[in-house]
């Protein structure tokens, strides 16, 4: 396989982002779907490109990081979309000291908005700025203590502060995890005799030792005491299952309908109209 310039991802990668751009387009998108929009984004994961961003048309004239200019692009993505008035507006045609906001504008559109955070330190930053807060499977942090764990003090941070920064509303948070319930013999072949289920892993992201969540692979019995037992998703509202979309269409439903039959239910779950 050829190396990609730019490394994709399923939340939008602010580094290649025009907030302003972004801004009038999820406001687009969520007056048009009745407001359902939920919007995770993220600066973006490590890139193969050498100040990719430039590629793109980007140039960063202080020479920050990467993270330093994803967090400012979002700034003023956050503030479009709260309906700042961020530019000067012609004076020939309104006349002088008027300033213009994007349109369309969406009220409420802020407060489903998730900002992807790979830290402690990262989440606390996501309460401030008054988003939801979406966890993956990887943290940029090593103590030795368990993903779920390392995942659920970020959780508790992220939330005081939150509380400090009294924002009024309260706010959503996610895991996500790799779950696969094991109930045909192509699961087996796919899931259960690769090992996959093995414990957390140790590795290098961005010159940091990071801890990557391990992947749940087993019968739906043993993941449902597994599951009860990771202390990360005890503590969210909502987890998200990253599924292998390699696998095509059809066994990814598949997927899903085995989780939702049978562990989601033992975990709280309750299907829409039926709580």
């Amino acid at each position: 396989m050829q190396p990609s310039l730019r490394n994709e991802c399923h939340n939008r990668d602010m580094l290649y982002e025009n907030p302003l751009y972004l801004a009038e387009e999820a406001a687009a998108l969520d007056l048009l779907s009745d407001q359902r929009v939920a919007l995770g984004i993220s600066r973006g994961s490590p890139e193969p490109a050498l100040r990719g961003w430039e590629a793109f048309g980007y140039e960063d004239p202080t020479e920050s990081k990467a993270a330093n200019m994803a967090r400012e692009k979002f700034d003023r993505f956050l503030r479009a979309v709260r309906g700042e008035e961020l530019a000067p507006a012609d004076p020939q045609q309104f006349g002088p000291g008027r300033r213009l906001r994007i349109e369309p504008h969406s009220p409420g559109l802020e407060r489903r908005i998730w900002w992807g955070a790979g830290s402690a330190s990262t989440a606390e930053w996501a309460a401030q700025q008054g988003v939801n807060l979406m966890s993956s499977t990887l943290l940029t942090e090593a103590t030795g203590a368990a993903f779920g764990d390392l995942q659920a003090e970020q959780i508790a941070r992220y939330r005081q502060a939150w509380s400090t920064a009294g924002h009024g509303w309260t706010p959503r948070v996610s895991v996500s995890r790799s779950i696969f319930p094991i109930t045909t013999d192509l699961d087996d072949l796919y899931f259960g005799r690769r090992g996959a289920g093995q414990g957390d892993q140790i590795g290098i992201i961005d010159d940091t030792r990071s801890t990557f969540g391990r992947t749940y692979a087993g019968e739906p019995d043993k993941l449902i005491d597994e599951l009860k037992a990771d202390a990360a998703i005890a503590a969210a509202d909502t987890l998200m299952l990253t599924i292998p979309s390699q696998l095509g269409v059809d066994y990814n439903l598949h997927i899903l309908e085995s989780f939702a039959q049978h562990v989601a239910p033992a975990l709280g779950w309750v299907p829409a109209g039926q709580s």
